[in-house]
């Protein structure tokens, strides 16, 4: 199993939106929701210094790419 870097909700969008995912609003809980066309899934990523690893390997399997995928576009 790929390992996660400690990164910020921040960081989680940009990630996101290299693999084509969009913001689609700003909740008033300090969460970004996110969308990508032709997918009923939305992305709840909050807006945290840190997020847990748990909850980013959940949102990635969310936007059915894989770990390694998400580490790739990370770095680009």
């Amino acid at each position: 199993m790929a390992r996660l870097p400690a990164i910020s909700g921040k960081e989680a969008v940009s990630t996101f939106e290299k693999a084509g995912w969009y913001i689609e609003r700003r909740a008033r809980s300090r969460h970004i929701v996110m969308k990508k066309q032709g997918m009923r899934t939305t992305l709840s990523i909050p807006e945290h210094k840190v997020l847990d690893r748990g909850l980013l390997r959940a949102l990635i399997r969310d936007a059915y790419i894989s770990v390694d995928e998400f580490n790739k576009l990370l770095r680009k």
